[in-house]
């Protein structure tokens, strides 16, 4: 989760998962998601890459059951393709939440 912007409180809309084991990217996108609704972020991507497919059902699992994830597609062609989730956040300012 590399940072290009001046704002280091503030993160990407893009967390990169590839090649960690899956605990500890589990670990990561659950701090990620936690971040990136505080930040208000939107949209987000997470690249977990396409390999055997373990790594895309888990991270598709714990997003299914967040509580701030308000949905979340396949990226297209362009967006990475099946090695991307691309994930739509609960917003912030709006209390979506609690459906």
């Amino acid at each position: 989760m590399t940072n290009r912007n001046n704002f280091s409180d503030i993160p990407e809309n893009t967390i990169y998962l590839r090649r960690l084991p899956i605990d500890d990217a589990l670990i990561r996108l659950e701090k990620y998601l936690n971040q990136a609704f505080v930040s208000g972020l939107y949209r987000i991507r997470v690249v977990h890459g396409k390999g055997t497919g373990q790594m895309k059902n888990a991270v598709r699992e714990v997003l299914s059951n967040h509580p701030l994830v308000k949905d979340f597609r396949e990226g297209y062609i362009g967006e990475g393709d099946a090695g991307v989730t691309v994930v739509q956040m609960h917003d912030r300012w709006k209390g979506e939440q609690e459906t």
